[in-house]
């Protein structure tokens, strides 16, 4: 596994290539142009400043200890059937190196591990070369030649940009775990939190959209608009009468939270609500994770939440540290139900509908063949021996069958003519 430094002593040895006029290998290429794009960003005295730490390092380590306290350890302990999981069975021997870029959960936790491990005992011959810093690099590293496989949380629309641009067709996405029920950085669920004393106990995804969301001339699919998922003002829920609640609640405001809109859990939020539109609610109170006095990672969210009889917000791994003031309400995908509660098991199964997933993206060629080593370890990882990794690293929920049947059938898509 790569030290911490990797990344900046490629960037370093890429400078010295170019300035030498030695022939620039895939990896420097990437390094020269992440370096370039840094430097376009950067403003004057931000680069005049290079030399002294840069402000938001606080955060990042107080995020890399955040990680450290949960990476090893296992948060549940319950164990989901899996026999109806298709058993692993190799297609064919292969050996190499698969380089992996992406999320460092991944190997901060051990399921990168235990994957590893897995597939190395039918193919022994294939080694792993890994880069797990940030979801941030997954993508880019495909589209530069330096990565087999980008692993982490949902493409996003300027990744997918990238990627389309440089290569015309998209990348293969694979599903390889559900993310966590609780567990803070594993891709948890999301809940829907109001005031303990609130009437609204239940909501559709149609109604979050008028709480949450705003009028709008269109929404995105991938890279591509689509007018006719705009709505008018008419469509915007503001009052807790709107939503069915009587009395003292039926003309009191929805005062809405949510989090910093730089944060990919806002982008989710918008694509999965909003249509991905990004258009907020006007009264949005946008929240931002901060380093307390102490060190820590602090985000002061659910305590304002808390004494606000007439919030709501949506909340990551909403059971974990919720106050007593608060309370998680059931989603339904319609109004025809079923109104489902956010449980561990719903969240497993995706009844529930604001679970996340894990991604891990491959570059297809235009007849749909993919590099079969990096086939075969996908095929390993949706397997049963794949999930049953999962489910021991105690953090990412297990794929069910389903889930696992629909990974398959693309990763075994026949063929395709590329003729004229």
């Amino acid at each position: 596994m790569n030290s911490p430094d990797t990344y900046d002593s490629h960037a370093h040895a890429a400078a010295r290539e170019h300035a030498a006029g030695t022939p620039a290998t895939p990896l420097s290429i990437f390094a020269l142009l992440a370096l370039g794009v840094l430097s376009l960003l950067a403003p004057p005295a931000a680069m005049a400043q290079a030399d002294k730490p840069a402000a938001g390092l606080d955060l990042q380590r107080a995020r890399a200890q955040f990680v450290e306290a949960k990476g090893k350890k296992v948060f549940y302990t319950k164990r989901w059937d899996l026999s109806d999981l298709p058993s692993y069975e190799p297609k064919q021997k292969v050996s190499g190196t698969i380089r992996m870029w992406g999320s460092n959960y991944i190997v901060d936790g051990n399921v990168g591990k235990y994957w590893e491990e897995g597939f190395r005992k039918f193919h022994p011959g294939v080694k792993f070369d890994y880069h797990m810093k940030t979801t941030i690099a997954a993508v880019p590293a495909l589209v530069f030649g330096v990565g087999d496989i980008g692993v982490g949380r949902k493409i996003t629309f300027a990744e997918l940009l990238l990627y389309q641009r440089y290569n015309d067709r998209d990348p293969l996405e694979i599903t390889v775990a559900t993310g966590s029920y609780d567990v803070t950085g594993w891709q948890p669920g999301y809940g829907i939190v109001v005031n303990k004393d609130n009437p609204v106990t239940q909501l559709t995804l149609q109604q979050l959209d008028g709480v949450f969301g705003s009028q709008r001339l269109g929404g995105w699919e991938g890279t591509s608009w689509h007018p006719e998922y705009a709505r008018g003002p008419e469509g915007n829920i503001r009052t807790w009468g709107q939503l069915g609640a009587q009395g003292e609640w039926a003309d009191k405001p929805i005062n809405v939270y949510g989090l910093n809109l730089r944060y990919h859990q806002a982008t989710e939020i918008s694509d999965r609500l909003l249509k991905a539109s990004d258009k907020w609610n006007e009264q949005l109170r946008i929240y931002a994770n901060f380093v307390t006095p102490d060190g820590k990672l602090g985000r002061s969210l659910t305590d304002d939440l808390a004494k606000d009889r007439f919030g709501i917000a949506y909340i990551a791994a909403p059971t974990r540290n919720l106050p007593p003031e608060l309370k998680i309400v059931a989603l339904a995908r319609t109004p025809a139900g079923p109104y489902v509660p956010y449980t561990m098991e719903t969240v497993h199964d995706r009844s529930y509908p604001l679970f996340d997933e894990i991604y891990m993206y491959v570059d297809q060629a235009r007849d749909r063949s993919i590099d079969p080593k990096v086939k075969e370890f996908l095929r390993f990882i949706v397997s049963r021996e794949g999930q049953e990794a999962v489910q021991r690293d105690g953090k990412y929920l297990p794929l069910t069958a389903a889930m696992v049947r629909e990974q398959l059938r693309k990763l075994d898509a026949p063929l395709a003519s590329t003729s004229e």
